[in-house]
């Protein structure tokens, strides 16, 4: 919080009174909400060395688009990739553009902006075998019946719903026993339905008949080995012993069976607008991400098959 003592009350007040907003009407979670923040701060801290005075609300809305390439520049300096900027401008358009509702600040300098292009990394999904192996042989990693069963049970909903790792171990026992649907909130509070496959609904089913603890509604479905909730580290590290058992590169993790999820989706033919609802994503610039990894997995496959051309 040091970066708070060079900034006037008045901003200050104003940047708490916008990560309140952010949680109480966007829904933002709370790690969403401590990195704006520390965008913001960083970004109103420069500010204020840059022009050797405490900054308010006024002289913010005097910023000239110079005044945000010295930023940008110093973070560059600073050894901060494009992409991590980018958010940090995001974070910062967005407090801007809330200062601009409340208090009529002009934020043009702000929003016009433009963030650093940089290569957009693309998922690396598991082949189809590779994602039914992996099912298969998780269950291998624990000796304890009910523990492989409950990690069969996670990595089946992870691949099989393409749930994030945080919704699948947020469920609660009031989801039990599974349906055909399941509704889930996600990213900033965001609910949607996903489909359940008969699979999932069995993998879930015999992991609760093995489960030694109470799965009463309002607490979590999956358990660690003491019954509290399950470390999300506990899937990677059963994750980890499953690639290295079946030969897979590091990317396989468990986020790379939703991403295998919406891949071997949108390879059968699925609707790319169908799986931006099915994933939870808000853009669909998001989910056209896949496009580009089906492309390239085209291409390796070409490439394989003729290999002069």
């Amino acid at each position: 919080m040091a970066g708070l003592t060079l900034i006037s009350p008045a901003l200050a007040d104003a940047l708490t009174r916008w990560t309140d907003h952010l949680r109480a009407v966007d829904g933002a979670a709370a790690a969403t909400v401590i990195a704006y923040r520390r965008d913001v701060q960083g970004f109103l801290t420069f500010l204020t060395e840059h022009h050797g005075e405490s900054l308010g609300p006024a002289p913010l809305a005097r910023l000239t688009i110079s005044d945000m390439r010295a930023w940008m520049a110093h973070e560059r300096g600073r050894g901060v990739a494009a992409r991590s900027l980018a958010r940090a401008l995001s974070s910062v358009k967005g407090f801007a553009g809330w200062m601009a509702e409340r208090d009529g600040f002009d934020a043009t300098a702000i929003l016009a902006a433009r963030a650093p292009k940089y290569r957009r990394k693309l998922p690396r999904p598991l082949a189809v075998d590779a994602a039914k192996s992996v099912i298969d042989t998780v269950e291998l990693q624990s000796q304890e019946p009910w523990i492989a069963a409950r990690d069969v049970a996670v990595v089946t909903l992870l691949y099989g719903c393409g749930l994030r790792i945080s919704e699948a171990l947020g469920l609660t026992g009031d989801v039990l026993p599974l349906g055909d649907s399941l509704r889930i909130r996600g990213k900033g509070g965001k609910e949607r339905m996903v489909p359940v496959l008969d699979a999932a609904r069995k993998a879930v089913a015999h992991y609760v008949a093995l489960c030694p603890f109470d799965l009463p509604p309002g607490e979590a479905v999956f358990r660690g080995q003491r019954g509290g909730p399950l470390n999300p580290r506990m899937i990677a590290r059963a994750m980890e012993r499953t690639r290295l058992q079946l030969g897979l590169p590091a990317s396989a993790t468990p986020h790379a069976l939703r991403h295998s999820f919406a891949t071997h989706l949108l390879g059968a033919g699925g609707d790319l607008r169908a799986i931006q609802e099915l994933l939870g994503h808000a853009s669909l610039s998001t989910t056209q991400a896949y496009t580009a990894v089906d492309t390239a997995r085209l291409m390796e496959i070409y490439r394989n098959a003729h290999p002069r051309a």
